[in-house]
C-alpha cells in the first residue's frame, strides 16, 4: 500500500469531476492506491445531498479500469436527515452502506 492516502473530500465540492480526475490520474501514476472518502462529505453542502465524494470515485474508477488496484476507505451516515452509523444507530441502518459498497 503507498505510503500516502488521498482524501477525497473536496470531490464534487471544490473540484469539479474532470478537477478530480485529474488529481487522481495524478496520484495513481505517483504510485498511489489509497483513497479516503466518505458519504457525508456534501450532504450539509446546499444543492449538494452526500456521496457525491463516493460517486466521483466510483466514476474514476470504472472509466480507468482501476478498481482491482485501489483500497478505498469510506465511512457511512453522520447526521440525523439520513439514516446510517450514528451514536443512536451503531450497527447503521436497513442496509443503508450497501450502495456505497457497489
Amino acid at each position: 500500500m503507498f505510503p500516502l492516502n488521498l482524501g477525497g473530500n473536496v470531490f464534487g465540492w471544490t473540484a469539479d469531476e474532470a478537477q478530480s480526475f485529474a488529481v487522481l490520474d495524478a496520484y495513481a501514476a505517483a504510485g498511489g492506491n489509497f483513497i479516503d472518502t466518505a458519504d457525508s462529505y456534501m450532504a450539509r453542502i446546499p444543492g449538494n445531498s452526500g456521496g457525491e465524494s463516493e460517486t466521483i470515485i466510483g466514476r474514476w474508477l470504472k472509466r480507468r479500469g482501476r478498481r482491482d488496484d485501489v483500497v478505498i476507505a469510506t465511512k457511512v451516515g453522520s447526521w440525523a436527515a439520513r439514516p446510517g452509523v450514528s451514536e443512536e444507530h451503531p450497527r447503521g441502518g436497513g442496509g443503508f452502506a450497501a450502495p456505497v459498497a457497489d
